[in-house]
């Protein structure tokens, strides 16, 4: 396979490790502090959970290891979305592992969760290894969304890992995977096999984060290569002068990449959702706030911009997110009426049909909404009949509503510049980049203290990486059992067991920093240019953290 010459440069990188993990393994412990609870839903969760619930934080620290040799048996799984680092965390693994005990070894289960359920794996060796260290993408073993919850799916698992002689399992991935991980870890526990499970918090949305995991994997890399798509478009439209840029950026839940993007780019606009939602503002205050800087821009000579706008944008809009819920109870599979709907052919039919369903609130934004997203609302949905938000095209949508305000001030005098707007949506362009020696080191770490978990019996656990704002010389490591970070949540209108979303914070570093400026902004032509991502140079520019990590730490 022909390699570029990053790549090979890129295979020689040796990620750093935290202090307390470079040295002899014998010297490594890991200390247990006192019993956790859940954030929410207590009572509801030790049932859930009766043998893992409660279990304590854990600490890696110096100490006597007699056990560091043991022979293991692990398997890795890598579940959801990619986000760039994935291969570090099983190359930090691998290492920990052998490190341990040359004759232990590490199974990849091929194609995420369905290949542990179905016993498919690849044995990780030192060449197999060595091809992937550094790079970006999941490729290396695959990835997938199946869940391992239904019961003849758990009975399946505990066949492969008796079969196959595992003594643990990695599950690499988002809240969704990890609290899958501590579903399995309870299964393993309440049929008393001494099989563990542990977790990496890996997701570039940035939303599995608390008191004791800063941040998730990939967000670093997927920001600063957004990032610097964003400067790039800045200094085009700095340059032309005659374009309005409509941004949206990946994030359905949360909006951390739109305002990390924003501290780093200093666009005119960005629209942080949970602000949105915490104001209760309306698609149509929105529109009034957008076309308002696009005015005082343009009063300026200044006919250009740039909007940023996180994917989830629309549901976090009071009433349009109202109008999505109904739609999904009303266009579900098992709802009584969705196949009539089905047999409508036509747009303004689909509409008519719906007017009978709905509340009249709900039809009146319905047939607010331009056509095309109409038809988005209706036509994409995903197996369970939901509509699928993330493929709306809500910066479409904001440039046909603001270029229709900007028409009625245009006619009435309040506004005389020219609006030409293009738009773009960042998303799978960051998922397999090349990881930051940030992700590069972090993914390493969190695979390797993994590792140290295993060895030292814990289960139910997420690998913890602290004080990522600081170089990794301060770097401290342990793990977090999962069912501390969970609530019980409403999903498909059944409360399920969940890891708690981390949304962002009004009252937090990072969003009253971008709050602070954002005013300045949106007239001026403030933009920063952030370049590419830098792998060789001063450790100030190469190894830095994203901007949310060092506001959010200091």
């Amino acid at each position: 396979m022909p390699l570029s010459a990053l790549q090979k440069s890129r295979y020689k990188y040796v990620p750093k490790l935290p202090p307390v993990l470079r040295g002899d393994l014998s010297k490594v412990v890991v200390q247990l502090g006192q019993p956790t609870e859940s954030v929410a839903n207590s009572d509801e969760l030790k049932k859930l959970f009766p043998h893992t619930y409660g279990a304590p934080i854990a600490q890696v620290s110096s100490g006597k290891n007699k056990s560091f040799d043991k022979q293991l048996t692990l398997a890795v799984v890598l579940s959801g979305g990619q986000a760039p680092g994935g291969h570090n965390v099983i190359a930090g693994l691998y290492d920990g592992l052998k490190k341990g005990n040359k004759k232990s070894r590490l199974l990849g289960a091929l194609g995420g969760p369905k290949g542990l359920i179905d016993g498919k794996f690849v044995e990780i060796t030192d060449r197999m290894m060595d091809d992937y260290r550094n790079t970006g993408g999941f490729d290396m073993i695959g990835s997938g969304r199946d869940k391992i919850e239904k019961p003849e799916d758990l009975a399946k698992v505990v066949e492969v890992v008796q079969s196959q002689g595992i003594n643990g399992v990695v599950v690499v991935g988002g809240d969704d995977s990890n609290t899958n991980a501590a579903v399995l870890a309870e299964h393993f526990q309440s049929l008393s096999l001494d099989v563990g499970v542990v977790g990496c918090p890996k997701t570039i949305d940035g939303d599995l984060k608390n008191d004791h995991i800063e941040t998730s994997f990939g967000f670093d890399t997927a920001c600063k290569t957004y990032s610097e798509l964003i400067g790039n478009i800045g200094r085009d439209a700095n340059s032309a002068k005659k374009y309005w840029h409509f941004i949206k950026l990946m994030g359905r839940s949360a909006s951390h990449i739109t305002l990390e993007c924003a501290l780093q780019t200093q666009p005119n606009v960005c629209l942080i959702g949970e602000e949105v939602a915490a104001k209760k503002m309306t698609l149509d205050q929105i529109v009034e706030q957008v076309a308002g800087t696009v005015a005082a821009r343009a009063a300026k000579g200044n006919n250009f911009g740039i909007v940023l706008i996180p994917e989830g944008l629309i549901e976090f809009i009071p009433e349009v997110g109202t109008l999505i819920s109904q739609l999904s109870d009303v266009l579900a599979h098992d709802h009584e009426g969705a196949r009539d709907f089905e047999k409508q052919v036509l747009l303004e039919g689909q509409v008519a049909w719906l007017e009978k369903m709905l509340t009249a609130e709900n039809t009146k934004v319905l047939k607010a909404l331009p056509a095309e997203i109409q038809r988005q609302l209706f036509l994409d949905r995903d197996s369970h009949g939901n509509v699928q938000v993330s493929l709306i095209e809500t910066e479409k949508l904001l440039v046909e509503l603001v270029k229709r305000k900007l028409k009625s001030w245009s006619e009435s005098g309040k506004y005389a510049g020219k609006f030409s707007a293009l738009t773009h949506f960042f998303g799978y362009e960051g998922r397999c980049a090349f990881p930051s020696n940030f992700d590069a080191d972090y993914c390493y770490s969190l695979g390797f203290n993994a590792f140290v978990l295993f060895n030292a019996g814990l289960t139910g656990y997420l690998s913890s990486v602290r004080n990522t704002h600081l170089s990794a010389e301060k770097w401290t490591c342990g793990g977090v059992p999962i069912t501390m970070m969970m609530n019980i949540e409403q999903r498909h209108g059944k409360p399920k067991p969940v890891i708690k979303k981390a949304l962002v914070e009004l009252e937090g570093k990072p969003f009253k920093s971008f709050a602070a400026s954002r005013d300045s902004w949106s007239v001026e032509t403030a933009y920063l240019y952030p370049g590419a991502i830098q792998y060789y140079g001063p450790s100030e520019v190469c190894d830095a953290p994203t901007k949310t990590l060092q506001l959010e730490q200091k």
